[in-house]
């Protein structure tokens, strides 16, 4: 009688345990789910944990009006919570691009899910209540609880999106709750009214999840197809980041956490804006560095420049830099530039490289994605371009894409405001590129060279060397009493995360 009573109740709290852990996960795939989808990471995140800790507090609330049959109502719970959490991340995808209230569906689906959590606690507590002393029933409750979402927060970023991807992981873990329950209908048969009726949803959840998780694949294909509307001839989830490539013609598009990166049929009029003026108008481009730029289309641009003996390429995802050396599509339109002797490549955070970094650069490119997010927003602060200038010499040339002066004109001063504030020479200018508009760059310098012309290359398809036309803004491409980006306010995130909401 004792063995069983142990078992009895170490059953029930290893089900505290699954909760814990499949409940943090769901929150965690809708975090990773609406950052890759609505961007601003640290706002989704925000919005998704204050929802699913208020809806388990709803949960825990109604939880005391359920009074009979507590654990049928637990193994219920649990099959219900297995079956919604784990087709969230799936309704999610396909609902994106066809729903206008795709905000209001996700955090009705959070909500949910929170609220179903939030009920079992107190439910295997009611259940429990007259088997284990108080004291350890709260204390033994809690430890499993806490350590499932330990598990949750440490598996989840290094195995399971690596691994199974966001679709496969909320499946997985789907599969996870719904086995706990056939385990406990089964093996609790005796204590349960209606064994056989849960045994048979359980199996029956059960089945319906697996056949989604065996055809997991072709349903994220099918969603991103609808998404994108082109030919997605290759999609990968890396520790970082959603890397789709489409084809529609002859024409490749490359999307990041569904932002476009570029177009193949325009790309080289943003990469030659980007390098060119630089790289001409510095004194030397023995040493450069690239930071960003993981396709190597900028690098393919400064590689033209036979006087170039180095370069250091520093790009996060490695998954990505791997791509575009290995893929024989992207190795042609980058030409392959990637695997030449002369590059290095670095996948790490570009932050911390530029303060580590004992080394002086003749040509800085800085080529990192928009500001979308606070982990990006640091890359444009005062705080980095002051580490950036302590790798500078006085004859250095600095550029930086700055995103649209004309979609995002507070983002694009703000950020040029920015590096004024270090660099002495801080000049703005833009280019039309079809696939996203205009533009923006700014070069930045440690003293005024008069933007003198130290080399040129022919064949150039777009830049003629003529500067001075680029640097010309129109009234609808200026703003006034923008702020100074820092790492204690990242004031142009918030700039960022206006201006394009209003654009999509």
């Amino acid at each position: 009688m004792v063995k069983k009573k142990i078992t009895f109740e170490l059953l029930l709290l290893l089900s505290v345990f699954v909760i814990a852990t499949c409940g943090l996960v769901y929150e965690l795939v809708a975090g990773a789910l609406a950052s890759y989808l609505l961007g601003d990471s640290v706002k989704q995140f925000s919005f998704i944990i204050g929802v699913y800790l208020f809806s388990m507090g709803v949960g825990s609330y109604f939880a005391k009006f359920l009074k009979n049959n507590l654990l049928e109502k637990f193994i219920e719970i649990e099959i219900l919570v297995g079956l919604i959490g784990g087709v969230s991340s799936i309704l999610l995808f396909l609902l994106f691009n066809t729903s206008q209230h795709f905000e209001w569906i996700l955090y009705f689906l959070v909500f949910v899910t929170g609220a179903l959590v939030g009920l079992e606690i107190p439910l295997l507590m009611n259940i429990l209540k007259e088997k284990v002393e108080f004291k350890d029933l709260v204390s033994n409750v809690f430890a499993f609880d806490y350590i499932g979402a330990l598990l949750a927060s440490i598996l989840f970023p290094l195995v399971l999106i690596p691994g199974l991807g966001i679709i496969r992981t909320s499946l997985f873990f789907g599969l996870i709750n719904i086995s706990t329950a056939i385990f406990l209908s089964f093996y609790l048969k005796k204590d349960l009214r209606n064994a056989i009726a849960l045994e048979a949803k359980s199996i029956i959840a059960f089945l319906a999840l697996l056949v989604l998780f065996t055809f997991a694949d072709k349903i994220l294909s099918y969603s991103e197809e609808k998404l994108y509307g082109e030919n997605i001839i290759y999609s990968h989830s890396s520790p970082y980041q959603r890397i789709v490539l489409t084809r529609n013609g002859k024409d490749f598009r490359l999307y990041l956490n569904n932002n476009l990166q570029f177009s193949s049929a325009d790309e080289y009029r943003y990469h030659q804006a980007l390098v060119h003026p630089a790289m001409s108008m510095a004194k030397k481009v023995n040493n450069i560095l690239v930071l960003g730029g993981g396709d190597g289309f900028a690098v393919r641009e400064i590689l033209k420049y036979k006087e170039v003996q180095k370069i250091t390429l520093v790009d996060l995802d490695q998954d990505m830099t791997k791509f575009f050396q290995e893929n024989v599509t992207m190795k042609t339109l980058n030409n392959n530039a990637l695997n030449s002797p002369k590059v290095t490549i670095h996948n790490q955070d570009a932050y911390l490289f530029v303060r580590d970094s004992k080394e002086k650069y003749d040509v800085i490119v800085v080529d990192f994605p928009d500001p979308s997010n606070y982990s990006l927003g640091k890359l444009y602060s005062l705080q980095f371009y002051r580490l950036l200038q302590k790798i500078t010499t006085p004859e250095t040339q600095i550029v930086v894409q700055t995103t649209s002066p004309y979609f995002a004109p507070k983002s694009f001063w703000s950020i040029k405001k920015t590096i004024a504030e270090i660099f002495p020479v801080a000049t703005p200018f833009h280019t039309y590129v079809p696939s996203f508009g205009e533009w923006g760059f700014c070069l930045a310098s440690n003293q005024n060279a008069g933007n003198h012309i130290y080399r040129k290359i022919s064949g150039l398809k777009f830049y003629d060397y003529n500067f001075s036309e680029l640097t010309k803004f129109s009234k609808d491409m200026k703003a006034e009493n923008v702020e100074v980006n820092r790492l204690d306010n990242q004031i142009l995130v918030r700039y960022f995360d206006e201006e394009w909401g209003k654009v999509q």
